[in-house]
């Protein structure tokens, strides 16, 4: 992120997020937190993330409350999974399955963790297998690390799929990896949380954890609770009719404001998308950065509202008049006929592009899409947005316009 009070917001929202949960656990008074993986990515190896984690916890443990946690894959390649020590309060399972009972009153039903932890960075077969047979007359609840049968941008760990979840006869399963909330109600429930935070545009929309409660009938009920700091959103912004630079700034103003209040998080950081038929239209591509710049002033008048980025698809009203005699469309239509819609210049695009992500880290080599097909949409968008931009610089020239 250029800005970097920005920058600094979500590189600390994370760590908020988790105080939040922390807060919730003390002020809900539950028996038990539990973590279903991937506390820190692989790379971290700063101690403070160490010491952070522990002092949060150990407010769990002064206050009587549990605290249940497996490995997921990026704990596994961790150094500080090997160093951090926690409270007595804290079980971490280790790469045996085991059940362990949660400490309740006297008299309380008893009620089961299940937990198995990833020993390597990577499970390619399913660990439902693995766990310990339900315990009787407990509730019985499974702590897993899992892909399912495969998500978008996630690649597959301990792969399986929910009726082998309910094949095993626990009342709840808590899961973790996919960024992604999803709830399966039932004589087995089985929630996928997402996570508390998001970290970049690809995580937008609520964050939430899960508060369950287990009734004395022993049914599982559910309720989700917001915990993110910032909340990241895309919003369109529809340009058809405005003329002038004037009316577009409030236009995004009044935009900002709308989907500033229709989130629940302290900060919406937004991406912008502007569409339809202006006057305006070359401008705006051309004028990006300086539009960038009006839309973060608004957003700053509005509080706790951030702009991420800009990104325009609009058209001259003309661009849709078949007759139309503008040169410049007359272009467009000859390079995107000649040219990007060509065999030879698609191949020759896919094989530079290709060439470019083998030389970049592994954990980067996603940001053309994490499979061939969302690879060559990307690819096909770059190659559109780079003929826009060259357009709009054009039809600057032509009007000699140089503001």
């Amino acid at each position: 992120m250029r800005d970097p009070d920005l920058a600094s917001l979500i590189g600390n929202a994370t760590r908020r997020a988790f105080v939040r949960i922390i807060d919730l656990c003390l002020e809900e008074r539950v028996d038990a937190l539990l973590l279903a993986g991937d506390l820190y990515d692989g790379d971290q190896t700063s101690m403070k993330t160490a010491r952070f984690l522990a002092e949060q916890l150990r407010r769990l443990s002064e206050a009587g409350i549990q605290a249940f946690i497996i490995r997921g894959n990026h704990d596994a390649s961790s150094r500080i999974t090997k160093e951090l020590v926690f409270p007595d309060s804290v079980k971490v399972f280790g790469g045996r399955a085991e059940a362990v009972s949660v400490e309740r009153e006297a008299g309380a039903f008893p009620v089961v963790i299940h937990g198995l932890s990833f020993t390597q960075p990577h499970a390619p077969e399913s660990l439902v297998g693995k766990y310990k047979p339900v315990v009787d007359d407990a509730v019985n609840i499974g702590l897993m690390h899992t892909s399912l049968a495969g998500a978008p941008g996630h690649d597959p760990y301990a792969p399986c799929s929910l009726a082998d979840l309910k094949g095993t006869g626990f009342h709840y399963w808590a899961l973790g990896h996919v960024h992604k909330r999803m709830v399966e109600e039932g004589p087995c429930t089985i929630v996928m949380p997402g996570i508390p935070q998001g970290r970049d545009m690809g995580e937008s929309g609520g964050k939430s954890v899960t508060l369950v409660t287990i009734q004395d009938d022993r049914t599982i009920q559910i309720e989700e609770r917001f915990t993110s700091l910032a909340q990241f959103e895309r919003a369109h912004v529809d340009a058809t009719g405005i003329e002038n630079w004037g009316e577009l700034a409030a236009l995004i103003g009044r935009s900002l404001e709308q989907a500033r209040h229709g989130i629940a998080a302290e900060h919406l950081v937004a991406r912008l998308h502007f569409t339809g038929e202006t006057p305006l239209a070359w401008r705006i591509r051309r004028d990006i950065d300086l539009l960038t710049a009006e839309a973060q002033d608004r957003a700053s008048v509005i509080g706790g509202c951030w702009v991420e980025k800009l990104e325009t698809s609009c058209q001259t009203p003309s661009a849709a008049n078949e007759g139309s005699s503008d040169p410049l469309l007359e272009l467009r239509g000859l390079i995107t006929d000649g040219v990007i819609g060509s065999d030879a210049f698609r191949a020759e695009l896919i094989t530079m592009a290709d060439e470019l992500r083998r030389k970049l880290p592994g954990e980067c080599r996603d940001i053309f899409g994490s499979d061939e097909e969302s690879f060559k949409d990307s690819l096909a968008l770059l190659a559109q947005e780079g003929m826009e931009d060259v357009l709009a610089r054009l039809h600057a020239g032509e009007k000699g316009d140089h503001t």
